[in-house]
């Protein structure tokens, strides 16, 4: 294109900074950088502590202060395409319909499986659930998959039926970003234009700098069930010491790691001090049960050359080619999680060339020139779709 686009993003931020937060906004300094003007739209998961359950469940299915504001901000800044991370639960799917109605483009970037799943990861009681999957999700409510509360599961089941019985997902939005092909086939099947869906990974800006791996591996991320903490605890009381891994993070599984003489526990990390103890590492561990669409965590190891040892499920099985880029076991296997680490710490010639083939990747796929590209081509293909239904 010749000319900058305008965009607007719009974002409702989490409570509790998290992935999608670093994404959009990694992404709007991507833009800017690039001389595209850029306006956010920002709602903040703060303001339900001040509003009432009941507004707050109103506003879910259909925000009219979205509407207003949407209306408002078009009027002003003239966006010539609206880029949407989150609009769950203060923006609400209003906002599509709001962009529709002026005939904007809509890009909406697909972080989670929220659109077909209540609790947003396909999980239940640590085992992969797709009951709801391309269904009415009446059996999240029964179970109170959204933070184990049936009337809140209850709103989230009301908008998300409202919206597709109205043609909200289908109609309004003009392309969704799924980060991988295995979600993108997730999203297919629960309902969503097959046409519309394309593909954009998340990236990292990481310039190339020296590596010095030592031995031992690195854990980074929140110490949650889903992110397979006991599956690896276990794994490394297999392994009787023979690997020492440092762990980024914490969270509730966090007294399953402790007493460990393997495990340096660090607690949190800034971004600075995670890329260098990455580039210091051997390998980077990944046991998930879950279904990570995308974890930064990830394309930071291959930016810096670290080889990375994951769960063969999900976008995982498909971002980390096995014994090329890195390792995969069987998910919730101690045997197979303890065998891929002592191979890897018996192999470090190995792990040190499948870090440089994760580099070679990280250029190819997952770079801010290459995202740009992508995301422009994106926008391209949002902005033809739109007029050539409209006019």
């Amino acid at each position: 294109m010749d000319t900058p686009y305008r965009v607007l993003v719009a974002h409702n931020r989490y409570q509790h900074k998290g992935g999608e937060d670093s994404v959009c906004e990694a992404e709007i300094a991507l833009l800017r950088q690039r001389g595209h003007e850029v306006r956010l739209y920002e709602r903040d998961n703060a303001e339900i502590d001040k509003a009432s359950p009941l507004t707050v469940a109103r506003d879910s299915v259909w925000s009219r202060r979205t509407v207003a504001d949407i209306n408002a901000l078009t009027l002003k800044f003239r966006p010539d395409i609206i880029h949407v991370h989150n609009t769950f639960p203060l923006i609400s799917p209003s906002l599509y319909a709001a962009a529709a109605a002026l005939r904007i483009p809509v890009v909406q970037t697909l972080h989670n499986f929220r659109l077909s799943c209540l609790q947003a990861m396909f999980l239940r009681d640590g085992v992969v659930c797709e009951d709801c999957l391309g269904r009415v999700p009446w059996r999240g409510v029964v179970r109170a998959c959204y933070r184990g509360s049936r009337s809140q599961s209850a709103v989230l089941a009301t908008t998300l039926v409202a919206h597709r019985l109205r043609g909200t997902y289908r109609r309004d939005v003009t392309r969704y970003i799924a980060l991988n092909e295995f979600c993108r086939r997730k999203f297919i099947e629960a309902g969503l234009p097959a046409d519309r869906v394309v593909i954009k990974p998340n990236f990292v800006d990481v310039p190339d700098a020296p590596r010095t791996p030592g031995a031992g591996g690195l854990y980074v991320g929140r110490l949650s069930p889903e992110k397979g903490i006991r599956t690896l605890a276990q794994a490394l009381t297999l392994l009787s010491g023979r690997a020492r891994l440092d762990v980024v993070g914490t969270g509730p599984e966090q007294a399953v790691l402790e007493g460990q003489s393997a495990v340096h526990l660090i607690g949190w990390a800034g971004p600075d001090e995670v890329l260098a103890r990455m580039r210091a590492a051997a390998w980077l561990v990944m046991p998930s049960i879950w279904y990570e669409n995308f974890p930064r965590t990830l394309v930071e190891a291959f930016a810096v050359g670290l080889p990375v040892i994951a769960s063969k499920i999900g976008a995982l099985a498909e971002l980390v080619e096995h014994k090329v880029t890195g390792l995969l076991f069987e998910p919730g296997s101690v045997q197979s999680l303890a065998d891929a680490i002592g191979w890897a710490e018996e192999h470090p010639e190995d792990m040190r060339i499948m870090g440089s083939n994760a580099r070679a990747a990280y250029v190819s796929k997952y770079s801010a020139p290459e995202n740009y590209r992508r995301l422009i081509e994106i926008y391209e293909g949002a902005a033809y779709d739109r007029l050539t239904r409209h006019g």
